[in-house]
Protein backbone atom coordinates (compact mmCIF):
# COMPACT_ATOMS: atom_id res chain seq x y z
CA UNK A 1 0.00 0.00 0.00
CA UNK A 2 2.81 2.40 0.92
CA UNK A 3 4.48 1.56 -2.39
CA UNK A 4 1.28 2.51 -4.26
CA UNK A 5 1.05 5.84 -2.45
CA UNK A 6 4.69 6.53 -3.26
CA UNK A 7 4.13 5.83 -6.96
CA UNK A 8 1.02 8.06 -7.02
CA UNK A 9 2.92 10.86 -5.26
CA UNK A 10 5.77 10.66 -7.77
CA UNK A 11 3.31 10.75 -10.68
CA UNK A 12 1.52 13.78 -9.20
CA UNK A 13 4.79 15.64 -8.73
CA UNK A 14 5.75 14.81 -12.31
CA UNK A 15 2.46 16.21 -13.66
CA UNK A 16 2.84 19.40 -11.58
CA UNK A 17 6.45 19.78 -12.75
CA UNK A 18 5.45 19.33 -16.40
CA UNK A 19 2.63 21.86 -16.06
CA UNK A 20 4.96 24.35 -14.39
CA UNK A 21 7.55 23.87 -17.14
CA UNK A 22 4.91 24.30 -19.84
CA UNK A 23 3.66 27.47 -18.16
CA UNK A 24 7.19 28.86 -17.92
CA UNK A 25 7.88 27.95 -21.55
CA UNK A 26 4.60 29.57 -22.53
CA UNK A 27 5.52 32.78 -20.71
CA UNK A 28 8.96 32.79 -22.33
CA UNK A 29 7.38 32.36 -25.75
CA UNK A 30 4.99 35.24 -25.05
CA UNK A 31 7.87 37.48 -23.95
CA UNK A 32 9.88 36.58 -27.08
CA UNK A 33 6.86 37.25 -29.30
CA UNK A 34 6.25 40.56 -27.55
CA UNK A 35 9.89 41.59 -28.00
CA UNK A 36 9.78 40.77 -31.72
CA UNK A 37 6.64 42.88 -32.08
CA UNK A 38 8.20 45.99 -30.60
CA UNK A 39 11.73 45.89 -32.09
CA UNK A 40 12.97 46.63 -35.61
CA UNK A 41 9.95 48.69 -36.56
CA UNK A 42 9.24 52.41 -36.53
CA UNK A 43 6.73 53.79 -34.04
CA UNK A 44 5.13 57.19 -34.66
CA UNK A 45 3.69 59.29 -31.82
CA UNK A 46 -0.09 59.72 -31.82
CA UNK A 47 -0.81 60.65 -28.18
CA UNK A 48 1.32 62.33 -25.51
CA UNK A 49 0.11 62.42 -21.88
CA UNK A 50 -3.47 61.94 -23.08
CA UNK A 51 -3.32 64.63 -25.79
CA UNK A 52 -3.75 63.57 -29.41
CA UNK A 53 -0.79 64.42 -31.66
CA UNK A 54 -1.58 64.92 -35.36
CA UNK A 55 1.40 64.37 -37.67
CA UNK A 56 -0.20 63.33 -40.95
CA UNK A 57 0.44 66.75 -42.53
CA UNK A 58 3.85 67.25 -40.94
CA UNK A 59 6.40 68.18 -43.62
CA UNK A 60 9.50 67.95 -41.44
CA UNK A 61 10.76 65.31 -39.07
CA UNK A 62 7.99 63.35 -37.40
CA UNK A 63 8.14 62.25 -33.78
CA UNK A 64 8.98 58.57 -33.96
CA UNK A 65 11.48 55.99 -32.77
CA UNK A 66 12.91 52.55 -33.54
CA UNK A 67 14.40 49.87 -31.30
CA UNK A 68 17.30 48.08 -32.99
CA UNK A 69 17.45 44.51 -31.67
CA UNK A 70 21.00 43.93 -32.92
CA UNK A 71 22.80 46.50 -30.75
CA UNK A 72 20.00 47.23 -28.23
CA UNK A 73 19.93 50.88 -29.33
CA UNK A 74 16.97 53.25 -29.58
CA UNK A 75 17.01 56.08 -32.10
CA UNK A 76 14.43 58.54 -33.30
CA UNK A 77 13.23 62.13 -33.67
CA UNK A 78 11.55 64.25 -31.02
CA UNK A 79 10.07 66.76 -33.48
CA UNK A 80 13.09 68.88 -34.31
CA UNK A 81 16.07 67.05 -32.86
CA UNK A 82 17.18 63.46 -33.24
CA UNK A 83 17.97 61.31 -30.21
CA UNK A 84 19.52 57.97 -29.40
CA UNK A 85 20.34 55.80 -26.42
CA UNK A 86 20.19 52.21 -25.23
CA UNK A 87 17.33 50.05 -24.02
CA UNK A 88 16.75 46.79 -22.23
CA UNK A 89 13.75 44.47 -22.43
CA UNK A 90 12.86 42.16 -19.56
CA UNK A 91 10.19 39.56 -18.85
CA UNK A 92 6.70 40.85 -18.17
CA UNK A 93 6.91 43.51 -20.89
CA UNK A 94 9.37 45.55 -18.85
CA UNK A 95 11.50 48.12 -20.67
CA UNK A 96 14.19 50.52 -19.56
CA UNK A 97 15.88 53.26 -21.57
CA UNK A 98 19.24 54.76 -20.64
CA UNK A 99 21.89 57.18 -21.89
CA UNK A 100 19.33 59.13 -23.94
CA UNK A 101 21.15 61.90 -25.81
CA UNK A 102 19.71 64.48 -28.18
CA UNK A 103 20.98 67.00 -30.70
CA UNK A 104 20.45 70.65 -29.75
CA UNK A 105 18.96 72.42 -32.75
CA UNK A 106 16.68 75.35 -31.95
CA UNK A 107 13.22 74.97 -33.49
CA UNK A 108 10.94 77.62 -31.94
CA UNK A 109 8.10 76.81 -34.35
CA UNK A 110 7.67 73.25 -33.01
CA UNK A 111 4.14 72.49 -31.76
CA UNK A 112 5.30 69.79 -29.34
CA UNK A 113 7.51 70.26 -26.30
CA UNK A 114 10.48 68.05 -27.15
CA UNK A 115 11.50 67.65 -23.52
CA UNK A 116 8.11 66.08 -22.80
CA UNK A 117 8.80 63.56 -25.57
CA UNK A 118 12.24 62.73 -24.18
CA UNK A 119 10.77 62.42 -20.67
CA UNK A 120 8.67 59.50 -21.94
CA UNK A 121 11.86 57.52 -22.53
CA UNK A 122 13.40 58.64 -19.25
CA UNK A 123 10.36 57.54 -17.22
CA UNK A 124 8.89 54.49 -18.99
CA UNK A 125 9.36 51.13 -17.25
CA UNK A 126 6.83 48.93 -19.08
CA UNK A 127 4.89 48.73 -22.33
CA UNK A 128 1.71 47.26 -23.74
CA UNK A 129 0.80 46.38 -27.32
CA UNK A 130 -2.73 46.55 -28.74
CA UNK A 131 -2.81 45.67 -32.42
CA UNK A 132 -0.66 48.25 -34.20
CA UNK A 133 -0.53 50.52 -31.14
CA UNK A 134 2.29 50.66 -28.60
CA UNK A 135 1.88 52.25 -25.18
CA UNK A 136 4.88 53.30 -23.08
CA UNK A 137 3.93 53.39 -19.41
CA UNK A 138 5.31 54.01 -15.95
CA UNK A 139 3.85 51.74 -13.30
CA UNK A 140 0.09 51.29 -13.72
CA UNK A 141 -0.61 54.89 -14.67
CA UNK A 142 -2.35 55.94 -17.87
CA UNK A 143 0.09 55.67 -20.81
CA UNK A 144 2.83 58.28 -20.98
CA UNK A 145 2.59 58.08 -24.77
CA UNK A 146 0.87 56.06 -27.48
CA UNK A 147 2.54 55.24 -30.80
CA UNK A 148 1.32 53.60 -34.00
CA UNK A 149 3.32 51.12 -36.03
CA UNK A 150 4.47 52.44 -39.39
CA UNK A 151 4.32 50.14 -42.38
CA UNK A 152 7.83 49.62 -43.84
CA UNK A 153 6.70 51.36 -47.04
CA UNK A 154 5.81 54.54 -45.15
CA UNK A 155 9.42 54.94 -44.02
CA UNK A 156 11.03 54.94 -47.47
CA UNK A 157 8.54 56.29 -50.03
CA UNK A 158 7.83 59.97 -50.76
CA UNK A 159 11.14 61.07 -49.22
CA UNK A 160 14.05 62.95 -50.72
CA UNK A 161 17.12 60.70 -50.22
CA UNK A 162 20.44 62.54 -50.62
CA UNK A 163 23.53 60.44 -51.38
CA UNK A 164 26.07 60.42 -48.53
CA UNK A 165 28.47 57.54 -49.28
CA UNK A 166 29.00 55.30 -52.31
CA UNK A 167 30.78 51.95 -51.83
CA UNK A 168 32.09 53.21 -48.51
CA UNK A 169 33.44 56.53 -49.84
CA UNK A 170 32.02 59.89 -48.74
CA UNK A 171 30.42 61.84 -51.60
CA UNK A 172 30.99 65.57 -51.99
CA UNK A 173 29.15 67.85 -54.38
CA UNK A 174 31.36 69.29 -57.13
CA UNK A 175 31.59 73.09 -57.33
CA UNK A 176 29.99 73.20 -60.78
CA UNK A 177 27.46 70.43 -60.11
CA UNK A 178 23.89 71.52 -60.78
CA UNK A 179 22.47 69.90 -57.61
CA UNK A 180 23.16 67.07 -55.22
CA UNK A 181 22.76 63.39 -56.11
CA UNK A 182 19.44 62.08 -54.82
CA UNK A 183 16.50 59.83 -55.52
CA UNK A 184 12.84 59.53 -54.53
CA UNK A 185 10.39 56.66 -54.57
CA UNK A 186 7.00 57.97 -55.66
CA UNK A 187 4.05 55.90 -54.46
CA UNK A 188 2.13 56.79 -57.62
CA UNK A 189 2.71 53.80 -59.93
CA UNK A 190 5.82 52.78 -57.94
CA UNK A 191 8.03 55.24 -59.83
CA UNK A 192 11.69 55.97 -59.15
CA UNK A 193 13.13 59.36 -59.99
CA UNK A 194 16.35 61.18 -59.19
CA UNK A 195 19.50 63.02 -60.23
CA UNK A 196 22.83 61.25 -60.78
CA UNK A 197 25.12 64.29 -60.80
CA UNK A 198 24.64 65.34 -64.41
CA UNK A 199 21.62 63.48 -65.72
CA UNK A 200 18.20 62.79 -64.31
CA UNK A 201 16.93 59.22 -64.17
CA UNK A 202 13.65 57.37 -63.80
CA UNK A 203 12.53 53.79 -63.35
CA UNK A 204 10.31 51.45 -61.40
CA UNK A 205 10.69 49.89 -57.97
CA UNK A 206 9.14 47.03 -56.01
CA UNK A 207 8.96 46.70 -52.22
CA UNK A 208 8.36 43.38 -50.49
CA UNK A 209 8.16 42.08 -46.92
CA UNK A 210 11.40 41.88 -44.98
CA UNK A 211 12.61 45.24 -46.34
CA UNK A 212 13.27 43.73 -49.76
CA UNK A 213 13.62 46.11 -52.70
CA UNK A 214 14.32 45.88 -56.42
CA UNK A 215 14.52 48.37 -59.28
CA UNK A 216 13.78 47.93 -62.98
CA UNK A 217 13.67 49.85 -66.25
CA UNK A 218 16.08 52.52 -64.99
CA UNK A 219 16.79 55.06 -67.76
CA UNK A 220 18.68 58.36 -67.81
CA UNK A 221 18.86 61.45 -69.93
CA UNK A 222 21.97 61.65 -72.15
CA UNK A 223 23.37 65.05 -71.24
CA UNK A 224 27.19 65.41 -71.34
CA UNK A 225 28.86 67.06 -68.35
CA UNK A 226 32.62 66.60 -68.89
CA UNK A 227 33.54 69.17 -66.24
CA UNK A 228 31.51 67.61 -63.43
CA UNK A 229 33.56 65.32 -61.22
CA UNK A 230 31.04 62.53 -60.69
CA UNK A 231 30.93 58.92 -61.92
CA UNK A 232 27.29 58.51 -62.86
CA UNK A 233 27.70 54.95 -64.12
CA UNK A 234 29.06 53.85 -60.75
CA UNK A 235 26.19 55.50 -58.94
CA UNK A 236 23.52 54.05 -61.22
CA UNK A 237 24.78 50.53 -60.44
CA UNK A 238 23.23 51.13 -57.04
CA UNK A 239 19.85 50.60 -58.72
CA UNK A 240 20.93 47.42 -60.51
CA UNK A 241 22.33 45.42 -57.60
CA UNK A 242 20.39 45.98 -54.34
CA UNK A 243 17.92 43.44 -53.02
CA UNK A 244 17.30 44.83 -49.53
CA UNK A 245 17.48 48.03 -47.51
CA UNK A 246 17.79 49.18 -43.91
CA UNK A 247 16.58 52.42 -42.32
CA UNK A 248 18.00 53.94 -39.16
CA UNK A 249 16.15 57.15 -38.41
CA UNK A 250 16.85 59.44 -41.37
CA UNK A 251 19.55 57.17 -42.82
CA UNK A 252 18.77 54.73 -45.63
CA UNK A 253 21.19 52.00 -46.70
CA UNK A 254 20.84 50.05 -49.95
CA UNK A 255 22.39 46.58 -49.75
CA UNK A 256 22.93 43.43 -51.76
CA UNK A 257 22.78 40.32 -49.60
CA UNK A 258 24.84 40.82 -46.46
CA UNK A 259 27.69 42.67 -48.11
CA UNK A 260 28.90 46.10 -47.01
CA UNK A 261 26.40 48.83 -48.02
CA UNK A 262 26.30 49.79 -51.69
CA UNK A 263 25.23 53.31 -50.81
CA UNK A 264 24.08 55.36 -47.85
CA UNK A 265 21.49 58.14 -48.14
CA UNK A 266 20.14 60.79 -45.78
CA UNK A 267 16.56 62.05 -45.72
CA UNK A 268 16.30 65.79 -46.46
CA UNK A 269 13.22 67.76 -45.43
CA UNK A 270 12.20 71.00 -47.16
Amino acid sequence: MQKKFAIIAVMALTVISCNTTKKADGNNMQDQTSASQITNTTWELIKLEGTNIEQSNEKGKKIQFTLNSVDQMVFGNSGCNSFNGSYQLEDGKRIKFSKIASTRMACPESDVNEQEVLDVFNQADNYTIDGDKLMLNVGKRAPLAVFKRLNPEEKIVEKYWKLKTLEGQAVKMADNQEKEVFFMLKSNENRLKGFAGCNTFTGNYTLEDGQRISFSKVATTLKACPDVDVNEAEFLKVFELPDNYTINGDTLVLNVGRRAPLAVFEAVYF
